[in-house]
Protein backbone atom coordinates (compact mmCIF):
# COMPACT_ATOMS: atom_id res chain seq x y z
CA UNK A 1 0.00 0.00 0.00
CA UNK A 2 2.85 2.36 0.81
CA UNK A 3 4.37 1.58 -2.61
CA UNK A 4 1.06 2.46 -4.30
CA UNK A 5 0.98 5.83 -2.51
CA UNK A 6 4.58 6.49 -3.49
CA UNK A 7 3.84 5.77 -7.17
CA UNK A 8 0.74 8.01 -7.07
CA UNK A 9 2.72 10.85 -5.53
CA UNK A 10 5.45 10.45 -8.15
CA UNK A 11 2.92 10.59 -10.99
CA UNK A 12 1.11 13.64 -9.57
CA UNK A 13 2.92 15.83 -7.01
CA UNK A 14 -0.45 16.94 -5.61
CA UNK A 15 -2.11 13.52 -5.58
CA UNK A 16 -1.40 13.04 -1.89
CA UNK A 17 -1.72 16.65 -0.83
CA UNK A 18 -4.76 17.07 1.44
CA UNK A 19 -6.21 20.31 2.74
CA UNK A 20 -3.92 20.07 5.76
CA UNK A 21 -0.23 19.21 5.94
CA UNK A 22 2.01 18.33 8.85
CA UNK A 23 1.55 16.15 11.91
CA UNK A 24 -0.76 18.61 13.66
CA UNK A 25 -2.85 18.27 16.79
CA UNK A 26 -5.57 20.67 17.90
CA UNK A 27 -3.06 22.42 20.15
CA UNK A 28 -0.44 22.92 17.45
CA UNK A 29 -3.14 24.18 15.05
CA UNK A 30 -4.24 26.73 17.63
CA UNK A 31 -0.65 27.89 18.12
CA UNK A 32 -0.08 28.11 14.35
CA UNK A 33 -3.29 29.92 13.47
CA UNK A 34 -3.31 32.29 16.44
CA UNK A 35 0.43 32.95 16.27
CA UNK A 36 0.21 36.09 14.13
CA UNK A 37 -2.36 37.57 16.56
CA UNK A 38 -0.19 37.10 19.64
CA UNK A 39 3.24 37.99 18.34
CA UNK A 40 4.24 41.57 17.71
CA UNK A 41 4.29 42.46 14.01
CA UNK A 42 7.65 42.87 12.37
CA UNK A 43 9.09 45.67 10.27
CA UNK A 44 7.45 44.32 7.11
CA UNK A 45 3.93 44.66 8.53
CA UNK A 46 4.60 48.20 9.77
CA UNK A 47 6.08 49.16 6.39
CA UNK A 48 3.04 47.81 4.52
CA UNK A 49 0.67 49.38 7.02
CA UNK A 50 2.40 52.75 6.63
CA UNK A 51 2.08 52.46 2.85
CA UNK A 52 -1.59 51.51 3.16
CA UNK A 53 -2.23 54.43 5.52
CA UNK A 54 -0.61 56.75 2.97
CA UNK A 55 -3.07 55.38 0.42
CA UNK A 56 -5.92 55.99 2.87
CA UNK A 57 -4.69 59.57 3.20
CA UNK A 58 -5.06 59.93 -0.59
CA UNK A 59 -8.60 58.59 -0.23
CA UNK A 60 -9.48 61.27 2.35
CA UNK A 61 -7.87 63.98 0.20
CA UNK A 62 -9.79 62.93 -2.93
CA UNK A 63 -13.09 62.76 -1.03
CA UNK A 64 -12.48 66.21 0.47
CA UNK A 65 -11.70 67.76 -2.94
CA UNK A 66 -14.76 66.06 -4.47
CA UNK A 67 -17.10 67.31 -1.76
CA UNK A 68 -15.62 70.82 -1.86
CA UNK A 69 -15.57 71.29 -5.64
CA UNK A 70 -18.27 68.85 -6.67
CA UNK A 71 -18.18 66.27 -9.46
CA UNK A 72 -16.58 68.91 -11.67
CA UNK A 73 -13.29 67.89 -10.04
CA UNK A 74 -13.60 64.59 -11.92
CA UNK A 75 -13.09 64.17 -15.65
CA UNK A 76 -16.78 63.43 -16.29
CA UNK A 77 -18.35 65.42 -19.09
CA UNK A 78 -21.23 65.28 -21.54
CA UNK A 79 -21.76 62.64 -22.88
CA UNK A 80 -19.50 60.65 -20.47
CA UNK A 81 -21.56 61.31 -17.34
CA UNK A 82 -20.54 57.98 -15.85
CA UNK A 83 -16.83 57.34 -15.56
CA UNK A 84 -14.34 56.42 -12.82
CA UNK A 85 -17.01 56.55 -10.11
CA UNK A 86 -19.13 53.78 -11.61
CA UNK A 87 -16.13 51.92 -13.08
CA UNK A 88 -14.63 51.59 -9.60
CA UNK A 89 -18.00 50.78 -8.03
CA UNK A 90 -18.58 47.81 -10.35
CA UNK A 91 -14.95 46.67 -10.01
CA UNK A 92 -15.03 46.63 -6.21
CA UNK A 93 -18.44 44.90 -6.08
CA UNK A 94 -17.05 42.20 -8.38
CA UNK A 95 -14.04 41.64 -6.14
CA UNK A 96 -16.38 41.07 -3.20
CA UNK A 97 -18.07 38.11 -4.89
CA UNK A 98 -15.48 35.41 -4.20
CA UNK A 99 -16.08 35.65 -0.46
CA UNK A 100 -19.73 34.69 -0.66
CA UNK A 101 -19.07 31.95 -3.21
CA UNK A 102 -16.28 30.37 -1.13
CA UNK A 103 -18.12 30.74 2.16
CA UNK A 104 -21.69 29.92 1.26
CA UNK A 105 -21.82 27.83 -1.90
CA UNK A 106 -18.78 25.68 -1.13
CA UNK A 107 -20.11 25.18 2.41
CA UNK A 108 -23.45 23.94 1.09
CA UNK A 109 -21.62 21.59 -1.28
CA UNK A 110 -19.47 20.32 1.63
CA UNK A 111 -16.18 21.25 -0.02
CA UNK A 112 -13.58 20.87 2.71
CA UNK A 113 -10.90 22.85 0.87
CA UNK A 114 -12.82 26.06 1.61
CA UNK A 115 -12.04 25.94 5.34
CA UNK A 116 -8.57 27.47 5.17
CA UNK A 117 -9.42 30.29 2.75
CA UNK A 118 -13.01 31.23 3.58
CA UNK A 119 -12.14 33.84 6.21
CA UNK A 120 -9.71 35.62 3.87
CA UNK A 121 -12.41 35.71 1.22
CA UNK A 122 -15.15 36.84 3.63
CA UNK A 123 -13.00 39.66 5.00
CA UNK A 124 -12.14 40.69 1.46
CA UNK A 125 -15.87 40.81 0.63
CA UNK A 126 -16.63 43.16 3.53
CA UNK A 127 -13.74 45.51 2.79
CA UNK A 128 -14.37 45.54 -0.98
CA UNK A 129 -18.06 46.36 -0.55
CA UNK A 130 -17.13 49.23 1.79
CA UNK A 131 -15.01 50.72 -1.04
CA UNK A 132 -17.82 50.18 -3.54
CA UNK A 133 -20.44 51.88 -1.37
CA UNK A 134 -18.41 55.10 -1.36
CA UNK A 135 -18.88 55.75 -5.08
CA UNK A 136 -22.68 55.87 -5.49
CA UNK A 137 -22.85 58.24 -2.52
CA UNK A 138 -20.28 60.76 -3.73
CA UNK A 139 -21.40 60.34 -7.35
CA UNK A 140 -24.59 62.21 -6.41
CA UNK A 141 -22.44 65.36 -6.14
CA UNK A 142 -23.80 66.73 -2.87
CA UNK A 143 -24.52 63.65 -0.72
CA UNK A 144 -25.99 65.68 2.16
CA UNK A 145 -28.72 66.89 -0.22
CA UNK A 146 -29.28 63.74 -2.28
CA UNK A 147 -28.03 60.52 -0.67
CA UNK A 148 -30.85 60.13 1.84
CA UNK A 149 -33.41 60.22 -0.97
CA UNK A 150 -32.18 56.77 -1.93
CA UNK A 151 -33.75 55.24 1.18
CA UNK A 152 -37.52 54.84 1.64
CA UNK A 153 -37.85 56.66 4.95
CA UNK A 154 -41.12 58.36 6.06
CA UNK A 155 -40.95 61.83 4.52
CA UNK A 156 -43.17 64.78 5.42
CA UNK A 157 -42.61 66.02 1.85
CA UNK A 158 -44.08 62.77 0.49
CA UNK A 159 -40.99 62.41 -1.71
CA UNK A 160 -40.20 58.76 -2.27
CA UNK A 161 -37.34 57.03 -4.12
CA UNK A 162 -37.78 56.33 -7.81
CA UNK A 163 -37.93 52.55 -7.80
CA UNK A 164 -37.67 52.47 -11.59
CA UNK A 165 -34.11 53.75 -11.29
CA UNK A 166 -31.25 51.20 -11.41
CA UNK A 167 -29.46 53.35 -8.81
CA UNK A 168 -32.19 52.38 -6.36
CA UNK A 169 -31.81 48.73 -7.25
CA UNK A 170 -28.09 49.02 -6.51
CA UNK A 171 -28.76 50.54 -3.09
CA UNK A 172 -30.98 47.67 -2.00
CA UNK A 173 -28.92 44.90 -3.61
CA UNK A 174 -25.55 46.06 -2.32
CA UNK A 175 -26.73 47.02 1.18
CA UNK A 176 -28.40 43.60 1.53
CA UNK A 177 -25.24 41.89 0.29
CA UNK A 178 -23.09 43.86 2.75
CA UNK A 179 -25.38 43.12 5.71
CA UNK A 180 -25.61 39.38 5.04
CA UNK A 181 -21.87 39.09 4.32
CA UNK A 182 -20.99 40.94 7.53
CA UNK A 183 -23.27 38.72 9.63
CA UNK A 184 -21.94 35.57 7.97
CA UNK A 185 -18.34 36.64 8.55
CA UNK A 186 -18.97 37.54 12.18
CA UNK A 187 -20.85 34.29 12.83
CA UNK A 188 -17.89 32.27 11.60
CA UNK A 189 -15.59 34.24 13.90
CA UNK A 190 -17.48 33.56 17.14
CA UNK A 191 -15.76 30.26 18.18
CA UNK A 192 -12.33 31.72 17.41
CA UNK A 193 -13.13 34.95 19.27
CA UNK A 194 -13.99 32.83 22.32
CA UNK A 195 -10.61 31.04 22.02
CA UNK A 196 -8.87 34.41 21.83
CA UNK A 197 -10.79 35.53 24.91
CA UNK A 198 -9.73 32.46 26.89
CA UNK A 199 -6.08 32.71 25.84
CA UNK A 200 -5.65 36.47 26.15
CA UNK A 201 -3.33 37.72 28.86
CA UNK A 202 -4.21 41.39 28.74
CA UNK A 203 -7.33 42.66 30.51
CA UNK A 204 -8.42 44.86 27.61
CA UNK A 205 -8.05 41.97 25.18
CA UNK A 206 -10.16 39.72 27.39
CA UNK A 207 -12.90 42.35 27.60
CA UNK A 208 -12.98 43.09 23.87
CA UNK A 209 -12.82 39.47 22.72
CA UNK A 210 -15.25 38.51 25.49
CA UNK A 211 -17.87 40.98 24.29
CA UNK A 212 -17.43 39.95 20.67
CA UNK A 213 -17.66 36.21 21.44
CA UNK A 214 -21.24 36.70 22.76
CA UNK A 215 -20.85 34.39 25.73
CA UNK A 216 -19.66 31.38 23.72
CA UNK A 217 -18.64 28.46 25.97
CA UNK A 218 -18.28 25.68 23.42
CA UNK A 219 -21.09 23.51 24.79
CA UNK A 220 -22.84 20.97 22.59
CA UNK A 221 -25.91 23.21 22.42
CA UNK A 222 -23.78 26.16 21.34
CA UNK A 223 -22.15 24.14 18.58
CA UNK A 224 -25.49 22.77 17.38
CA UNK A 225 -27.12 26.21 17.22
CA UNK A 226 -24.05 27.67 15.56
CA UNK A 227 -24.00 24.96 12.88
CA UNK A 228 -27.70 25.42 12.10
CA UNK A 229 -27.41 29.21 11.97
CA UNK A 230 -24.29 29.00 9.79
CA UNK A 231 -26.06 26.77 7.26
CA UNK A 232 -29.12 29.02 7.23
CA UNK A 233 -26.92 32.06 6.57
CA UNK A 234 -25.16 30.13 3.80
CA UNK A 235 -28.52 29.37 2.22
CA UNK A 236 -29.54 33.03 2.39
CA UNK A 237 -26.19 34.17 1.02
CA UNK A 238 -26.09 31.81 -1.96
CA UNK A 239 -28.71 33.61 -4.12
CA UNK A 240 -26.83 36.87 -3.52
CA UNK A 241 -23.89 35.61 -5.58
CA UNK A 242 -26.16 35.57 -8.61
CA UNK A 243 -28.48 38.45 -7.75
CA UNK A 244 -26.17 41.27 -6.68
CA UNK A 245 -23.97 41.56 -9.74
CA UNK A 246 -26.97 40.80 -11.97
CA UNK A 247 -28.66 43.86 -10.47
CA UNK A 248 -25.47 45.89 -10.96
CA UNK A 249 -25.43 44.81 -14.62
CA UNK A 250 -28.99 46.14 -15.00
CA UNK A 251 -27.51 49.64 -14.62
CA UNK A 252 -26.35 49.13 -18.19
CA UNK A 253 -28.59 46.41 -19.64
CA UNK A 254 -31.85 48.36 -19.20
CA UNK A 255 -30.46 51.41 -21.01
CA UNK A 256 -31.39 51.79 -24.69
CA UNK A 257 -27.78 52.41 -25.60
CA UNK A 258 -25.58 50.49 -28.06
CA UNK A 259 -23.02 48.43 -26.19
CA UNK A 260 -25.17 48.28 -23.04
CA UNK A 261 -28.59 46.99 -24.03
CA UNK A 262 -27.82 43.27 -23.90
CA UNK A 263 -29.47 40.31 -22.20
CA UNK A 264 -26.08 38.61 -21.74
CA UNK A 265 -24.99 41.14 -19.12
CA UNK A 266 -26.29 39.44 -15.91
CA UNK A 267 -24.52 36.04 -16.32
CA UNK A 268 -21.54 37.75 -17.97
CA UNK A 269 -21.16 40.16 -15.04
CA UNK A 270 -21.56 37.39 -12.43
CA UNK A 271 -18.83 35.28 -14.08
CA UNK A 272 -16.58 38.34 -14.28
CA UNK A 273 -17.20 39.09 -10.61
CA UNK A 274 -16.21 35.59 -9.48
CA UNK A 275 -13.24 35.76 -11.88
CA UNK A 276 -11.88 38.99 -10.38
CA UNK A 277 -12.85 38.00 -6.83
CA UNK A 278 -10.85 34.77 -6.84
CA UNK A 279 -7.93 36.59 -8.45
CA UNK A 280 -7.90 39.09 -5.58
CA UNK A 281 -8.03 36.27 -3.02
CA UNK A 282 -4.95 34.72 -4.65
CA UNK A 283 -3.21 38.12 -4.71
CA UNK A 284 -3.62 38.49 -0.94
CA UNK A 285 -3.41 34.90 0.22
CA UNK A 286 -0.07 34.08 -1.45
CA UNK A 287 2.01 36.62 0.56
CA UNK A 288 -0.09 36.10 3.70
CA UNK A 289 0.50 32.35 3.52
CA UNK A 290 4.23 33.01 3.36
CA UNK A 291 4.60 35.67 6.04
CA UNK A 292 2.01 34.38 8.55
CA UNK A 293 3.46 30.84 8.47
CA UNK A 294 0.29 29.19 7.12
CA UNK A 295 1.79 26.84 4.53
CA UNK A 296 0.60 23.74 6.39
CA UNK A 297 -2.98 25.01 6.41
CA UNK A 298 -3.21 26.80 3.05
CA UNK A 299 -1.71 24.11 0.86
CA UNK A 300 -1.02 23.93 -2.84
CA UNK A 301 -4.33 22.10 -3.17
CA UNK A 302 -6.18 25.28 -2.12
CA UNK A 303 -4.19 27.45 -4.49
CA UNK A 304 -4.59 25.09 -7.43
CA UNK A 305 -8.34 24.81 -6.90
CA UNK A 306 -8.67 28.59 -6.89
CA UNK A 307 -6.62 28.80 -10.08
CA UNK A 308 -8.94 26.25 -11.70
CA UNK A 309 -11.93 28.42 -10.83
CA UNK A 310 -10.13 31.45 -12.30
CA UNK A 311 -9.59 29.40 -15.47
CA UNK A 312 -13.25 28.32 -15.71
CA UNK A 313 -14.69 31.78 -15.06
CA UNK A 314 -12.09 33.29 -17.41
CA UNK A 315 -13.38 31.02 -20.17
CA UNK A 316 -16.96 32.13 -19.43
CA UNK A 317 -15.89 35.79 -19.61
CA UNK A 318 -14.10 35.11 -22.90
CA UNK A 319 -17.27 33.49 -24.25
CA UNK A 320 -19.20 36.60 -23.15
CA UNK A 321 -16.83 38.82 -25.14
CA UNK A 322 -17.25 36.59 -28.19
CA UNK A 323 -21.04 36.59 -27.98
CA UNK A 324 -21.17 40.36 -27.49
CA UNK A 325 -19.27 40.90 -30.72
CA UNK A 326 -21.13 38.18 -32.61
CA UNK A 327 -24.59 39.50 -31.67
CA UNK A 328 -23.55 43.07 -32.52
CA UNK A 329 -22.49 41.87 -35.99
CA UNK A 330 -25.37 39.42 -36.51
CA UNK A 331 -28.03 41.95 -35.49
CA UNK A 332 -27.21 44.13 -38.47
CA UNK A 333 -27.57 47.21 -36.27
CA UNK A 334 -24.92 49.61 -37.52
CA UNK A 335 -24.93 51.64 -34.29
CA UNK A 336 -24.38 48.51 -32.16
CA UNK A 337 -21.62 47.22 -34.43
CA UNK A 338 -19.90 50.62 -34.55
CA UNK A 339 -19.50 50.58 -30.76
CA UNK A 340 -17.54 47.31 -30.87
CA UNK A 341 -15.44 48.42 -33.84
CA UNK A 342 -14.68 51.64 -31.93
CA UNK A 343 -13.60 49.65 -28.87
CA UNK A 344 -11.04 47.67 -30.85
CA UNK A 345 -9.79 50.38 -33.21
CA UNK A 346 -10.79 53.72 -31.67
CA UNK A 347 -8.97 56.08 -29.29
CA UNK A 348 -9.31 53.67 -26.34
CA UNK A 349 -8.04 50.64 -28.31
CA UNK A 350 -5.02 50.30 -26.01
CA UNK A 351 -7.26 49.73 -22.98
CA UNK A 352 -9.38 47.27 -24.99
CA UNK A 353 -6.43 45.12 -26.05
CA UNK A 354 -5.00 45.20 -22.53
CA UNK A 355 -8.37 43.86 -21.36
CA UNK A 356 -8.27 41.07 -23.96
CA UNK A 357 -4.70 40.15 -23.03
CA UNK A 358 -5.35 40.03 -19.28
CA UNK A 359 -8.84 38.44 -19.34
CA UNK A 360 -8.65 36.10 -22.32
CA UNK A 361 -4.98 35.13 -22.74
CA UNK A 362 -3.83 35.22 -19.10
CA UNK A 363 -6.30 32.73 -17.52
CA UNK A 364 -5.63 30.17 -20.27
CA UNK A 365 -2.10 29.80 -18.92
CA UNK A 366 -3.72 27.93 -16.00
CA UNK A 367 -4.34 24.99 -18.32
CA UNK A 368 -0.72 24.09 -17.54
CA UNK A 369 -0.24 22.41 -14.18
CA UNK A 370 3.25 23.83 -13.83
CA UNK A 371 1.82 27.37 -13.90
CA UNK A 372 -1.20 26.48 -11.73
CA UNK A 373 1.19 25.28 -9.03
CA UNK A 374 3.84 27.99 -9.38
CA UNK A 375 3.57 30.58 -6.59
CA UNK A 376 5.24 33.47 -8.48
CA UNK A 377 3.29 32.75 -11.69
CA UNK A 378 -0.14 32.56 -10.03
CA UNK A 379 0.52 35.75 -8.03
CA UNK A 380 1.51 37.76 -11.12
CA UNK A 381 -1.36 36.35 -13.19
CA UNK A 382 -3.90 37.16 -10.45
CA UNK A 383 -2.80 40.80 -10.50
CA UNK A 384 -3.06 40.87 -14.30
CA UNK A 385 -6.59 39.48 -14.11
CA UNK A 386 -7.73 42.32 -11.87
CA UNK A 387 -6.06 44.88 -14.11
CA UNK A 388 -7.93 43.34 -17.02
CA UNK A 389 -11.26 43.39 -15.18
CA UNK A 390 -10.84 47.07 -14.35
CA UNK A 391 -10.11 47.74 -18.03
CA UNK A 392 -13.28 45.80 -18.92
CA UNK A 393 -15.42 48.13 -16.79
CA UNK A 394 -13.68 51.15 -18.34
CA UNK A 395 -14.36 49.87 -21.86
CA UNK A 396 -18.02 49.01 -21.15
CA UNK A 397 -18.78 52.42 -19.65
CA UNK A 398 -16.61 54.96 -21.47
CA UNK A 399 -16.60 53.60 -25.03
CA UNK A 400 -20.39 53.20 -25.00
CA UNK A 401 -20.87 56.84 -23.94
CA UNK A 402 -18.16 58.93 -25.55
CA UNK A 403 -19.53 58.52 -29.12
CA UNK A 404 -23.26 59.03 -29.49
CA UNK A 405 -25.55 58.48 -32.47
CA UNK A 406 -24.34 61.64 -34.26
CA UNK A 407 -20.75 62.96 -34.48
CA UNK A 408 -21.70 66.30 -32.92
CA UNK A 409 -22.13 64.50 -29.58
CA UNK A 410 -18.71 62.83 -29.65
CA UNK A 411 -16.35 63.75 -26.85
CA UNK A 412 -13.21 62.23 -25.32
CA UNK A 413 -13.00 61.39 -21.64
CA UNK A 414 -9.80 62.10 -19.70
CA UNK A 415 -9.55 61.24 -15.99
CA UNK A 416 -8.23 63.99 -13.70
CA UNK A 417 -5.77 63.63 -10.84
CA UNK A 418 -8.75 63.46 -8.46
CA UNK A 419 -10.07 60.38 -10.32
CA UNK A 420 -6.72 58.59 -10.06
CA UNK A 421 -6.20 59.67 -6.46
CA UNK A 422 -9.63 58.43 -5.40
CA UNK A 423 -9.07 55.06 -7.04
CA UNK A 424 -5.60 54.68 -5.48
CA UNK A 425 -7.09 55.81 -2.18
CA UNK A 426 -9.68 53.03 -2.16
CA UNK A 427 -6.89 50.48 -2.71
CA UNK A 428 -5.07 52.06 0.26
CA UNK A 429 -8.23 51.98 2.40
CA UNK A 430 -8.88 48.34 1.44
CA UNK A 431 -5.27 47.40 2.27
CA UNK A 432 -5.44 49.21 5.62
CA UNK A 433 -8.54 47.26 6.65
CA UNK A 434 -7.03 43.97 5.47
CA UNK A 435 -3.78 44.48 7.37
CA UNK A 436 -5.69 45.34 10.54
CA UNK A 437 -7.79 42.22 10.09
CA UNK A 438 -4.68 40.04 9.78
CA UNK A 439 -3.19 41.73 12.85
CA UNK A 440 -6.05 41.29 15.33
CA UNK A 441 -8.11 38.32 14.10
CA UNK A 442 -7.20 34.75 13.03
CA UNK A 443 -6.80 34.82 9.26
CA UNK A 444 -7.96 31.19 9.03
CA UNK A 445 -11.13 29.70 10.56
CA UNK A 446 -9.41 27.70 13.32
CA UNK A 447 -12.49 25.82 14.54
CA UNK A 448 -13.36 24.69 11.00
CA UNK A 449 -9.79 23.58 10.23
CA UNK A 450 -9.76 21.51 13.43
CA UNK A 451 -13.05 19.91 12.43
CA UNK A 452 -11.61 19.12 8.99
CA UNK A 453 -8.55 17.57 10.67
CA UNK A 454 -10.71 15.25 12.77
CA UNK A 455 -12.80 14.25 9.75
CA UNK A 456 -9.64 13.54 7.72
CA UNK A 457 -8.25 11.49 10.59
CA UNK A 458 -11.39 9.39 11.01
CA UNK A 459 -11.87 8.92 7.26
CA UNK A 460 -8.23 7.98 6.65
CA UNK A 461 -8.08 5.45 9.48
CA UNK A 462 -11.43 4.01 8.40
CA UNK A 463 -10.19 3.43 4.84
CA UNK A 464 -6.68 2.33 5.84
CA UNK A 465 -6.93 0.41 9.14
CA UNK A 466 -3.53 -1.12 8.43
CA UNK A 467 -1.92 2.19 9.30
CA UNK A 468 -3.06 1.90 12.90
CA UNK A 469 -2.14 -1.77 13.06
CA UNK A 470 1.35 -0.91 11.88
CA UNK A 471 1.80 1.12 15.03
CA UNK A 472 1.81 4.53 13.35
CA UNK A 473 0.61 7.38 15.55
CA UNK A 474 -2.92 8.60 14.93
CA UNK A 475 -1.83 12.08 13.84
CA UNK A 476 0.54 10.59 11.25
CA UNK A 477 -2.21 8.39 9.86
CA UNK A 478 -4.35 11.46 9.25
CA UNK A 479 -1.73 13.10 7.07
Amino acid sequence: MATEHAHAAAADPLAGVPVLLGNHTDETLTDTLFGHVWRKPGFGWYALFGLALAGFGLFVLAIAVTLYKGIGAWGNNIPVGWAFGIINFVWWIGIGHAGTLISAILLLFQQKWRTSINRFAEAMTIFAVIQALVFPVIHTGRPWYAAYFLFPYPSTNSIWPQFKSPLMWDVFAVSTYFTISLLFWFMGLIPDLASLRDRSKGKLQKIVYGILSLGWRGSGKHWHNWKVAYLIMAGISTPLVLSVHSVVSFDFAVALLPGWHATIFPPYFVAGAVFSGFAMVVTWIVPARRFLGLKDVITMRHLENMNKIILVTGLIVSYGYLMEHFIAWYSGNEYEWSVFVNRATGPYAGVYWLMITCNVVTPNLFWFKKIRTSIPAMWILSILVNIGMWCERFIIIVTSLHRGFVPSTWEMYYPTWVDFTLFAGTIGFFSTLFLLFMRFLPAVATAEVKEARHEMEIGHVHHHPGLMKAGLPEGHAAH
